[in-house]
């Protein structure tokens, strides 16, 4: 997956998104300034002259631009609660975690393994119950706060597969920052918008004195009628700046969508079913409109001008370059005679799971002439590490308080001499009943293989996160006291605290997550050193062989610059925080100079141990990228 193109791609769309508005906002204000000078302006006051009402164009320009302002200021801050609000404001419900209806449990599953596979927490899951279209979409402000929401249109018509591509579309724009946008743009839409309801009540308002003796009625309801008028022209051009901005970055996330679980026939599948379907991708909700730039499909049928996403057989075509139109109505035929045959439930690994709607097989496989894709071995870990977790610990993770003592039995040791230590710790912090919790669950705990560990943590955040904000704060004390109880702070252990408190802590205040940065490579020279020289140490068994590894790395960043080895400090877990902080702020470019550098050091002895993986795990979480394909 280019995520780091993407992101470029977006923080360029950022840009000209700013510009566009701008202008709008610009020709909005003239057009209101002109109707006020029209209509009060030109008129002389007290004998003076008319240019001694140029204030009016003023105050006019100030309240005009505050609310504009003000409107999208308020829309943007009752979406602060991130991606479940947006959800929520479509009418979608959240999909328990411990459902067993099959198509719902379905999709708990891709998502997770979506998820895992990508080294993101699992966000907030939702359904649009009563959308028989196909559609979707991810909302939020970063991984960390972010829904994903699909339509009962895609657990009744969409197979596994389909459901899969549907949602690593949907992961992309999690991964390249699409979300933050998104939001600004609902935001920018609703400000302009007022300006259109505050001129029906001008409206009323001026009608009522129309009847009165002041005379004044017609001059406030000539203002009143423009507001209407240019409120929505300035909605009409805010539409099209939206919908072309949307347009630009789907193409993206279907390609991204491909490479992430390598293969199209899932993501290809979904289209052709939305070009066949009588239903589509067309949303019932009243205020489609509002999320149609985060969408997987159209939400209605908009001409040309405002759609926001490219043609479908264009799309199908971009994957698949030898697809033709006709293609179509032979899978439709087939569709059609399956809805006939019985119900044909389960894929291979997953006994009574739905692979598409009931009445409904799996439909033939057109051929794939985008060209080979190799396979992508780390989709598969991670589907296979989902569906080989012990039972009592995925049932376990979906409630918050026994999600809490999962967590805290991960980060307890199984050496005898440290264990009543430990217990105190757990004791002091939570008490005797979430003590036992945790002695019941660090037995499950220990049959995890390691690499489970952080893909089980990152089951638990969605749980977690509904636990009191004080309640949060302790676990964390908690934790980094149970870490601590040997002296020594070792790699799985920092990885799991670090990751668990930055998710937390940016689950909690959304809107505080980090932008994308403006530094340059140069200017964290240090910082890359250190982070490269930690990743080199802990995968080698040597300082030699480390200093190698290092080497590679730091020839990957900076080629050609000598610069000296130095070992990663003793206590090297506060200067490490310290780095990430700093190449957090890194340009996204840098960023994919810095993560394929780390790849370099990993890769120098030929293999990549669990420490190694999960160290990078935290480390591309901590630089807001995705875990490299």
């Amino acid at each position: 997956m280019d995520f780091f193109a993407q992101q470029a791609r977006v923080r360029g769309s950022s840009r000209r998104l700013v510009v566009l508005f701008a202008l709008a906002v610009i020709a909005i204000v003239a057009a209101i300034d002109a109707v006020v000078w029209i209509s009060l302006g030109h008129h002389a006051a007290d004998g003076e002259p008319a240019g001694s009402n140029l204030s009016l164009l003023v105050i006019s320009s100030v309240v005009v631009l505050g609310g504009i302002g003000l409107s999208s200021l308020f829309r943007i801050m009752s979406l602060a609660g991130g991606g479940k609000t947006v959800a929520e404001s479509v009418g979608a419900v959240p999909v328990p975690p411990d459902t067993r209806e099959p198509q719902l449990r379905q999709l708990r599953n891709v998502i997770e393994e979506v998820a895992i596979a990508a080294g993101v927490p699992v966000p907030d899951i939702y359904l649009m119950a009563g959308e028989p279209g196909i559609n979707a979409f991810a909302a939020g402000y970063s991984a960390s706060d972010a829904a994903v929401c699909v339509t009962q249109g895609c657990l009744d018509n969409l197979s596994r597969d389909e459901l899969q591509g549907v949602i690593a579309h949907e992961f992309s724009h999690v991964l390249n920052g699409d979300m933050r946008l998104n939001i600004r743009l609902m935001g920018l839409l609703f400000g302009i918008l007022v300006l259109a309801i505050v001129g029906r009540k001008v409206i009323v308002f001026g009608g009522g004195r129309r009847s009165g003796r002041d005379g004044g009625g017609g001059q406030v309801w000539m203002i009143g009628l423009a507001l209407i008028v240019v409120g929505y022209i300035g909605y009409f051009f805010a539409r099209l700046i939206q919908a072309a901005v949307a347009r630009s970055r789907e193409s993206l996330a279907d390609a991204s969508a491909v490479q992430f679980t390598r293969q199209t026939d899932g993501i290809s599948g979904a289209l052709k079913k939305i070009a066949i379907l009588s239903e589509g991708s067309q949303l019932q909700v009243a205020n489609k409109q509002e999320v149609a730039h985060m969408l997987f499909g159209e939400a209605g049928k908009f001409s040309a001008l405002f759609a926001t996403h490219p043609p479908l057989l264009q799309r199908i075509h971009a994957l698949e370059p030898g697809f033709r139109e006709e293609d179509l109505v032979r899978l439709a035929a087939s569709l059609q005679r399956a809805a006939q045959s019985p119900p044909a439930f389960a894929t291979a690994g997953q006994p009574g799971k739905p692979q598409g709607a009931p009445g409904m097989v799996q439909p033939p496989v057109l051929p794939v002439l985008a060209g080979a894709i190799a396979a992508a071995p780390r989709f598969q870990r991670a589907a296979a590490v989902h569906q080989a977790m012990p039972a009592t610990l995925t049932a376990a993770v979906q409630q918050p308080e026994s999600a809490l003592a999962v967590v805290l039995a991960l980060a307890t040791s199984m050496e005898a001499e440290l264990q009543p230590g430990q217990r105190r710790i757990v004791a002091d912090a939570f008490g005797d009943d979430v003590l036992r919790a945790v002695q019941t669950m660090a037995g499950e705990v220990t049959t995890l293989p390691p690499i489970a560990r952080l893909p089980l943590a990152a089951l638990a955040f969605p749980a977690l996160k509904q636990l009191p904000e004080g309640r949060q704060q302790t676990l964390l004390a908690a934790l980094d006291a149970l870490v601590r109880a040997d002296g020594k702070v070792d790699l799985n252990e920092y990885c799991l605290v670090r990751l668990l408190r930055m998710q937390l802590q940016e689950a909690r205040q959304p809107r505080r997550t980090p932008v994308d940065g403006s530094k340059k490579l140069p200017g964290c020279r240090d910082s890359v050193s250190l982070v490269c020289a930690i990743v080199a140490a802990g995968g080698c068994s040597d300082e030699a062989s480390a200093r190698r590894a290092w080497l590679l790395a730091m020839q990957h960043a900076f080629p050609g610059e000598a610069i000296e080895w130095s070992p990663p400090p003793a206590a090297w877990q506060g200067p490490l925080e310290r780095a990430l902080d700093d190449l957090d702020g890194l340009l996204p470019v840098a960023k994919e100079l810095v993560i394929q550098s780390l790849l370099s050091a990993i890769r120098a002895d030929g293999q990549v141990s669990v420490e190694e993986a999960e160290l990078l795990r935290v480390i591309c979480a901590s630089l807001h990228c995705p875990v490299p394909v």
